[in-house]
């Protein structure tokens, strides 16, 4: 079976296209005798004859005619290859899959990255992954999910690199009817009047770093949280606040949520009690689609206030 280099297919189809070897030559930015003597290589390799020198010019042989059509096939194909794989390689088409928590969802900096992602990278095929911290951290270790915006943090550990977008202040989420917040009249609280409160958390074992701020910003407010109830989703706390089964704290993104029988209050302090945004990915090479999200977010992060709240 004949090997063929496709420089060789290419200059064939110069001369074919040109007829002539020294338009071709100055087509391909080289010599006249160099192109002569590669057609030839060409020519032995296949076995046939592809052109009738004339003493003006070259004209293709019924072989040569026959391999036109299928020398700029075969070119087209290996371009097109190479571009795409270029293409991926930038990050400008592939497949990227985003994951996120519920409540990231909620911040606005998360659909803008998102959005300018998509803007920049029309040709991403783009998969949108909902579900816990843990869930997304454990999905990301294994390479299931590319990259993902968290909640609160794992510390340093292996497998995963953690990066802190954002941070913003939490709110306390009241039901409507509490006396505290009756009437709407309050807008600030001290964390330490939640102490003898029924406190709705997002379960430690979905987001363990937003968990431990919580616990650490009321002991150092003075008091031990009464924890009634652990949801399964940061979403979900609300849902409970509403029922009146307690008071929950929640970043103040999630004041956007219009859910009917929660009212939002301020907390005064402390400063610990701030709900990080951070983005995880895999430590190991990355797609380049990956590293496109991972510049958009720092681009945008770079625009951004260094608080949101």
């Amino acid at each position: 079976m004949a090997s063929v280099d496709l420089r060789l297919l290419r200059y064939f189809l110069a001369v074919a296209e040109e007829s002539h070897l020294t338009k071709a030559a100055a087509r391909l930015g080289i010599r006249q005798p160099p192109l002569s003597q590669q057609i030839r290589v060409l020519e032995h390799e296949l076995g046939v004859t592809l052109f009738h020198r004339l003493p003006r010019g070259m004209e293709l042989t019924e072989s040569g005619r026959a391999l036109v059509d299928d020398a700029r096939n075969i070119i087209a194909l290996v371009d097109q290859a190479v571009d795409g794989v270029r293409r991926v390689s930038q990050g400008e088409a592939g497949r990227l899959t985003v994951g996120f928590t519920g409540s990231a969802a909620f911040h606005p900096f998360v659909p803008s990255v998102i959005r300018r992602f998509r803007e920049s990278a029309p040709n991403v095929r783009l998969v949108l992954e909902e579900s816990s911290t843990g869930e997304l951290r454990e999905a990301v270790n294994e390479g299931r999910v590319d990259v993902a915006f968290i909640r609160g943090s794992y510390g340093p550990g292996p497998g995963v690199v953690e990066e802190t977008v954002l941070e913003e202040t939490m709110l306390a989420a009241f039901p409507a009817d509490h006396p505290a917040v009756k009437g709407r009249t309050r807008r600030h609280i001290a964390l330490s009047e939640l102490a003898e409160e029924s406190l709705i958390l997002y379960r430690r074992h979905s987001g363990p770093g937003l968990y431990d701020a919580i616990i650490t910003a009321c002991s150092a407010s003075g008091f031990s949280p009464r924890i009634a109830q652990e949801a399964p989703r940061m979403l979900s706390t609300l849902s409970l606040v509403a029922a009146g089964l307690g008071v929950s704290l929640v970043p103040a993104s999630l004041r956007r949520v219009n859910i009917e029988g929660v009212v939002y209050v301020s907390v005064n302090d402390p400063v610990e009690l701030r709900a990080p945004l951070n983005l995880i990915w895999r430590d190991a090479p990355q797609s380049g689609a990956t590293r496109k999200l991972i510049e958009e977010v720092r681009r945008h992060r770079a625009q951004a206030p260094p608080l949101a709240s």
